[in-house]
């Protein structure tokens, strides 16, 4: 008994040390989340702080975290001194039109490198992932030109089209697409569907999650594309959002205010798409295999 109830003894301040241990672990887990979160959204909340300001407080030092007269008129200046109702169209149509052609044409190569055996896919496969290698800026110079030739400068068309293609969204798709049993699409074959049939009917109903996540990245990607538009779009009546918004920075001075508050106009739909997509998204990010 003398040696049981020593043991026991022995046991429990060993036993609490490890709970310390793993509280302290926690905390201080929890402690580096919380900090990371508040780097990330203290600029957005001085960014809706800014919006709410008149011009002579922008600069105020100590800095107005909460101003002292919040009005709502620099987003009606926005909108009296910028046709924001247009840039905001254009922003909507090309984002839109961008993620449903990607979301399309992504998923068919997707397919075909995951689904469809054929010689030397693996090495095909290597080298259209090899095209991420390349800078942005190389390719845009050939890009103008080709626009140029095709007669498609300040046009929709030279804003969607080339935004349509991408092998990030392709690798993504494929990651998905490969978890994905074979047993689902043999028995398909089996009753004489075609390869049509199970990509439209099988495949991208069980990759929702993977198509959503894609189409978050796409999405953002073009409503925030801002260098392509600059080099492909002269006419005001074609501009998106953010190059619209660039007109709001003067050579000698910027009205911060309107800016701020134009800015918290484009982030609107980001967030609200980002938001009716997160489930689909995070589900999409662990299933291809990705990390955020």
């Amino acid at each position: 008994m003398e040696s049981k109830t020593t043991l026991e003894t022995h046991k429990k301040p060993h036993t609490s040390s490890i709970d310390i241990v793993s509280i302290i672990k926690q905390a201080v887990f929890y402690l580096l989340i919380v900090s990371g979160a508040m780097i990330m959204i203290v600029p957005f909340l001085w960014m809706i702080s800014t919006s709410l300001k008149s011009k002579g407080a922008t600069m105020v030092l100590p800095p107005q975290w909460i101003p002292d007269e919040i009005s709502l008129d620099n987003y009606i200046r926005v909108a009296e001194v910028f046709p924001v109702e247009k840039f905001l169209l254009n922003s909507i149509i090309v984002a839109v039109f961008t993620t449903v052609g990607q979301l399309l044409l992504c998923s068919m190569a997707a397919y075909v490198f995951a689904r469809i055996q054929f010689k030397g896919r693996e090495t095909l496969f290597l080298l259209y992932l090899a095209t991420l290698m390349v800078p942005t800026q190389v390719t845009m110079i050939p890009q103008f030109i080709l626009m140029k030739y095709l007669g498609w400068l300040d046009t929709y068309q030279a804003l969607i089209v080339p935004g349509v293609f991408s092998a990030f969204g392709t690798f993504l798709l494929r990651q998905s697409f490969l978890t994905i049993p074979k047993s689902l699409e043999e028995a398909a074959f089996i009753d004489g569907a075609s390869h049509f049939r199970v990509y439209w009917q099988i495949i991208l109903p069980l990759a929702k999650p993977a198509l959503a996540t894609l189409a978050v990245f796409s999405f953002m990607q073009s409503w925030n594309n801002f260098l392509w538009p600059l080099i492909i779009i002269s006419d005001r009546n074609m501009m998106t959002l953010p190059l619209g918004l660039s007109m709001l920075h003067g050579r000698w001075e910027t009205d911060w205010n309107l800016m701020m508050a134009g800015v918290v106009i484009s982030v609107i739909p980001i967030l609200s798409v980002y938001l009716f997509a997160q489930k689909y998204f995070i589900r999409g990010i662990t299933l291809s295999g990705l990390k955020e």
